[in-house]
């Protein structure tokens, strides 16, 4: 398998934790990908018209974008232990998933804003309303810390680099102010040897 990567990308981690956590990571060909919303990739283009990374191109040769696909088709490769079963365990997971996803996709637009977007163009008001998605995610994540115990899946994989990425980039926010029992569910989590692997870096 071949993977599109950049080591900053919170959703290649996601990915690549979900490898590690299979035994599948040794299977799997890194290639820097260049990913931008303007000056965007043509080697990521070629396998994936949105030009983005998490990539991955299966031993079949079917190009599988999007960290959820590619994350879901690995746990089938492993033999599924990061997914639940249909049930309330599943949808709880997934909407964890879903959740952290969408924090990521507020801090990407917001570190786009920031440096993308020529700054007499920059509208702060936009990029307040996307800082409050965090807040309201991680508050969230607070309200479902009781449920997180030791479950190591998709749901608590996702708010761990969720988490993970706001240390990297915005390490101002505060996140933990106030959710002593979310840092320490996090600083845990964290430690482990698969998130260790993966940790962002530019």
């Amino acid at each position: 398998m071949k993977l599109f990567y950049s080591a900053s990308s919170p959703f290649v981690r996601k990915v690549m934790t979900c490898a590690v956590e299979l035994g599948l990571d040794a299977k799997i060909e890194t290639t820097r990908g260049a990913a931008h919303p303007i000056n965007r990739d043509k080697a990521i283009i070629a396998e994936n018209p949105l030009g983005q990374v998490p990539t991955l191109v299966t031993d079949d040769g079917v190009a599988l974008y999007d960290s959820r696909t590619i994350c879901e088709y690995l746990d089938h490769l492993g033999g599924g232990r990061l997914f639940p079963a249909a049930g309330p365990a599943r949808w709880q997971a997934l909407a964890e998933q879903s959740a952290a996803d969408g924090l990521l996709d507020a801090a990407l637009l917001c570190r786009y804003e920031a440096t993308v977007r020529p700054e007499p163009l920059r509208y702060a008001a936009w990029r307040d309303g996307q800082l409050d998605k965090i807040v309201c995610a991680v508050t969230q994540f607070a309200a479902w810390l009781p449920g997180f115990g030791n479950r190591v899946d998709i749901g608590t994989i996702t708010v761990g680099c969720a988490l993970g990425y706001l240390d990297f980039r915005f390490a101002d926010l505060g996140w933990r102010n106030g959710r002593e029992g979310l840092a320490n569910w996090f600083a845990a989590f964290d430690a482990r040897s698969t998130m260790a692997a993966t940790r962002p870096h530019d």
